[in-house]
């Protein structure tokens, strides 16, 4: 029998709440199965169980409520602005408190992002469960309650507010590359497709129906998942197809989707799992290629991948699978959702997000070193010598000569990495969640991501100016 011993604490916090129109209690939901979710936005482990979330959420509408306690751990993830961008762009239809002060946290307990807590109809906690693999894990106690509570529940379906996207030309832009004729491939993320822009911002071309799905086909056939970055190799595009944990192929000449590697399972491997045989990636958040290889960041399971792109076969590169700020040789290191490539020669620079580091690879050598961070709980924005410099979750990189130009993504800003002086500085602030840096015409482009929106950076003013996107070139060729 799942009755429970222990009345599930409050939900409610000065903080506040989003995604509904009002505040909850644990007494409002009396007669209802109860699943709290505590996350924080920027873990990719958070992002994972979004969809059994859902899943559960469909299934179980007359009986479920589910419920985000948005446990934020960097400062940038306390705000109520922040949360509610996450909210639209991980399409999260229930409501979500926001726990900036650890109260609720500290009262259930909790230890880790993510975590689930049960509690059946008359509010008492029937148990937790910390990490992914939700459905599997919670689907037999959501079904075993409803019939053991099945004359004590409400089974009217709960109606909330819900987050409504904007009408804007890019939503979520993410990660961008250019070609050799100078225009700009960039993942319109949150549409779900990649856009073929010139530089005046004209939209050339649409890869991509815009819907969510994991579809091959034609252009307007294809469907993505959150898709990220991107790496050129003759007349294909490889593209990081995130969530659907998926390196999707994209032949130019044909105008055709494939899929180059992934089934689309999350791929786990840890420690000397799996070593030198083909590998799924997990959230493939960059691309970059070098010397007949393409490098993968793999955010999900913390690891640098390596595709073989004679055969395209996905291979274990660097990292250990452990989410930890480690230097070392590639197997003994360790990464923390790694999100951003650029090079320099044989030298990848890596924006190591959650522990707000610049990493390096030596692809000749094997050593991974650290060029900025200390820890998953060291973080800030400061500017100086390496050692005393601080980023907050940085999720681009881009290189040139002796300097490294960092997208410091949760603090807004583009901020430069001197390589022969060992010093950081900002180049510019007043853009929000900057994902991805290219240098491109003597300028730096850079998508903001949670303003929707594309600018060119004066490289040595700090300058901005908005690219403005349109797609009326593209209408007039379609």
């Amino acid at each position: 029998m799942l009755t429970g011993r222990v009345n599930a604490p409050e939900i409610d916090t000065k903080y506040g709440w989003l995604n509904t129109s009002r505040a909850w209690s644990i007494k409002d939901l009396r007669g209802k199965i109860v699943l709290l979710d505590f996350w924080t936005f920027g873990c990719i482990n958070c992002q994972h169980i979004v969809p059994d979330l859902r899943r559960l959420e469909e299934e179980y509408a007359d009986v479920l409520v589910v419920i985000g306690v948005h446990s934020g751990k960097f400062d940038a993830e306390k705000q109520n602005e922040t949360i509610a961008q996450a909210i639209r762009k991980f399409g999260v239809e229930h409501p979500v408190v926001n726990d900036a002060d650890f109260k609720i946290w500290n009262q259930y307990g909790v230890r880790a992002w993510p975590t689930l807590v049960l509690i059946n109809p008359n509010g008492k906690v029937i148990g937790q469960h910390a990490g992914e693999g939700v459905y599997q894990t919670v689907q037999p106690y959501i079904e075993q309650l409803k019939q053991e509570f099945k004359d004590e529940l409400n089974y009217e379906p709960f109606r909330f507010h819900v987050e409504h996207r904007p009408g804007t030309a890019l939503y979520y832009p993410s990660k961008l590359i250019s070609d050799s004729e100078g225009n700009i491939y960039l993942a319109d993320s949150g549409h779900n497709r990649i856009l073929k822009l010139d530089q005046q911002g004209q939209v050339l071309e649409t890869i991509g129906s815009g819907r969510e799905g994991f579809e091959n086909g034609s252009y307007t056939e294809a469907s993505f998942y959150e898709p990220h970055g991107m790496a050129l190799h003759d007349t294909i595009l490889y593209v990081a197809d995130a969530k659907n944990n998926t390196i999707r192929k994209v032949d130019l000449a044909q105008q055709q989707v494939s899929t180059a590697a992934g089934t689309g399972e999350l791929g786990y491997y840890f420690m000397d799992d799996k070593m030198d045989e083909p590998v799924n990636p997990n959230s493939p958040w960059d691309l970059l290629i070098l010397d007949g290889s393409m490098y993968v960041a793999n955010a999900g399971n913390h690891q640098i991948l390596r595709m073989d792109l004679a055969t395209e076969q996905v291979y274990r590169f660097a990292g250990s699978g452990r989410e930890a700020l480690t230097d070392g040789p590639l197997r003994q290191a360790a990464f923390n959702q790694p999100s951003g490539l650029a090079r320099n020669g044989h030298i990848l620079y890596v924006a190591d997000a959650e522990a707000s580091a610049i990493r390096s690879v030596n692809t000749n050598t094997g050593m991974v070193l650290t060029l900025i961070g200390s820890g998953l709980f060291d973080f800030g924005d400061a500017d100086g010598p390496v050692d005393e410099a601080l980023l907050q979750h940085c999720m681009g990189v881009e290189n040139i000569d002796s300097d490294v130009f960092i997208a410091d993504t949760y603090n807004g800003k583009i901020k430069i990495l001197d390589l022969s002086h060992k010093r950081v500085r900002t180049l510019t602030d007043g853009l929000s969640e900057p994902n991805d840096i290219i240098f491109l015409g003597g300028q730096l482009w850079v998508t903001s991501t949670n303003s929707h929106q594309l600018f060119k950076v004066d490289i040595s003013t700090g300058e901005k100016e908005e690219v403005q996107v349109s797609f009326a070139e593209a209408e007039r060729q379609s």
